[in-house]
């Protein structure tokens, strides 16, 4: 059971009971396919650790397309930072697409461990630092590298996306259409 925490509550100020105390924090969620972790307009109260599956964050554009935000994978944190930190509703729905095993925490109980437990809130500092240059390095991404490019960067980074996401979702999120997308999936099978 500790796996899922070690993996992503990593940090030299955490202690091996630490980790006991922040898993305790945590209660297992598995979710089918299809459900919805998060709706637009709900101010987020939790977030959750992704064990196993994959989920989407997605918004409606100005002509009501859906268009896809994030895709989580494992060992990924599961949130709506705006939502959850600045208590506002959520912008974004946040749906399972397989099957998931998540851990859930409670913004009370995350707050408690972030006072309590001195690794905790730096390791908080640290992941919120990462998530700021990721997001930074894919809205450079977006102008700077091609389609086939940043295809190809997701299917380093995310293999297992390939395999189990819709490839509408796929093509949402990197931002073109679901027929370059095919297009540049049969130029990689070339390679």
């Amino acid at each position: 059971m500790l796996d899922i925490f070690q993996s992503i509550y990593q940090h030299p100020l955490f202690k091996e009971n630490d980790l006991h105390v922040i898993a305790q924090a945590h209660k297992k969620v598995e979710l089918p396919k299809g459900s919805y972790i998060f709706k637009e307009g709900e101010t987020a109260n939790e977030y959750y650790l992704l064990e196993k599956g994959i989920v989407r964050a997605f918004v409606l554009d100005y002509n009501n397309n859906e268009i896809t935000t994030e895709l989580f994978t494992d060992n990924e944190i599961v949130i709506v930072p705006a939502s959850l930190f600045q208590r506002q509703p959520s912008q974004e729905t946040v749906q399972t697409i397989t099957d998931c095993v998540l851990w859930k925490i409670d913004f009370q109980d995350f707050q408690n461990l972030f006072t309590s437990h001195p690794g905790f809130s730096e390791w908080g500092r640290l992941w919120f630092t990462f998530q700021l240059f990721s997001l930074k390095q894919k809205s450079l991404d977006m102008v700077t590298q091609t389609a086939s490019n940043r295809y190809l960067k997701l299917l380093k980074d995310k293999p297992q996306l390939v395999q189990n996401t819709p490839l509408k979702h796929i093509a949402s999120y990197l931002g073109i259409t679901d027929t370059s997308l095919s297009r540049i999936r049969k130029e990689v099978l070339k390679i």
